[in-house]
């Protein structure tokens, strides 16, 4: 089992997807958006841009292709200019999704059996804290390829663009069929 979180900052609320496959780049991009979809959109109704804080290794690595095809994929269908940014490499301990979602998901299921995917669906989703943080969780049991390979005419296809500070780690994606 594969959890993958969005922590939304202003609404100090939670979404995470629990996969039963791998930890991919199109299951982390497949849980942004069902989190737009099931949380997102209800709290941000005219959502026009999203700022995604991400780290700089694993399936939503600054270098890794498919991530960024991905996020491409997202912005096309839903319209959203994605503005993202990746913590420097070994910097990943101050992202706030670990301090103020994850630490309390952990904390929520210490001491119990995780003998099931539903026991960890259900666990994760109970956790709430007295600062009002609320997660929400599902099962997303979407089979994700590994070692999908992206050639350069995919890459070169993307709307994106390299912030002026290390365009590396910061970039703005936008749909492609927006003007």
């Amino acid at each position: 089992m594969v959890p993958y979180g969005v922590y939304d900052v202003g609404t100090n609320t939670g979404w995470v997807s629990v996969g039963v496959t791998a930890d991919t780049a199109a299951f982390a991009v497949n849980s942004i958006r069902v989190w737009r979809q099931r949380m997102g959109l209800q709290r941000h109704p005219d959502m026009r841009e999203l700022t995604i804080t991400a780290d700089c290794g694993g399936s939503n690595g600054a270098r890794v292709r498919l991530w960024k095809v991905e996020l491409q994929r997202l912005a096309d269908e839903t319209g959203l200019v994605l503005h993202v940014h990746h913590y420097p490499p070994g910097t990943s301990k101050w992202n706030r999704i670990e301090h103020r979602m994850f630490c309390h998901i952990t904390q929520n299921w210490r001491g119990r059996p995780l003998s099931s995917r539903m026991a960890v669906v259900e666990l994760i989703g109970a956790t709430t804290t007295n600062a009002g943080l609320k997660v929400e969780c599902a099962l997303d049991d979407g089979l994700y390829e590994k070692g999908v390979k992206i050639t350069n005419a995919e890459m070169d296809s993307l709307a994106i663009e390299g912030n002026a500070f290390h365009p590396e780690w910061n970039y703005t994606i936008k749909p492609r069929n927006l003007d």
